[in-house]
């Protein structure tokens, strides 16, 4: 972490760098004066936004609290709105379309799905079961660990290979599966 921090310096220098440099090419481009106010209209926008993502995630925070399920997801759905609203709301043309993308829900679901990786693995599996709840797990039959008389007549006459993936094995009601889930470091 410490690492990554030498390089936050440097990072805002290129961004204000590019976000002069879109400038310029869209000021020769459209004019000074509309892209000035392009500027101002993306950052009035994104200052709305963040007001209404900011209730918005805390509303879905609250209700998820109060019907006891996980807040993880609506945690990270809040702040990755948060995130677009206030990049949006910072002046630059880069950044209004990085936040404008942000706040698109194709986008803001995939950005939820690798925050939530990225958390998942940051923290220990309880915490990460308590944000987000219980993870899902798929179990496959493998060729050599399962008996050939209760493996499916296809799994038993053909193994798999890198092609054909193992098939599922079929739910039985009732019946617990004990193991472990190893995290990949």
């Amino acid at each position: 972490m410490r690492r990554a921090m030498r390089f936050v310096p440097l990072a805002l220098l290129v961004s204000v760098a590019v976000e002069i440099a879109v400038f310029v090419l869209v000021g020769r481009a459209l004019g000074f004066g509309a892209a000035t106010l392009l500027v101002f209209a993306a950052s009035l926008l994104g200052l709305v936004l963040l007001r209404r993502e900011g209730v918005r995630a805390w509303r879905g925070f609250r209700e998820a609290a109060q019907s006891r399920r996980p807040p993880g997801r609506q945690v990270t759905d809040g702040l990755v709105g948060l995130l677009g609203a206030l990049l949006l709301a910072t002046p630059g043309l880069v950044s209004g379309l990085v936040g404008l993308l942000l706040l698109v829900p194709p986008m803001r679901r995939l950005i939820r799905g690798g925050l939530q990786r990225v958390a998942e693995r940051r923290v220990s599996s309880m915490t990460a079961g308590d944000l987000f709840g219980p993870r899902r797990v798929r179990v496959y039959r493998g060729g050599a660990q399962q008996p050939a008389q209760t493996a499916p007549p296809q799994a038993a006459t053909t193994p798999p290979t890198s092609a054909s993936p193992a098939r599922p094995a079929a739910a039985v009601e009732g019946e617990a599966i004990e193991g472990e889930i190893v995290e990949p470091r």
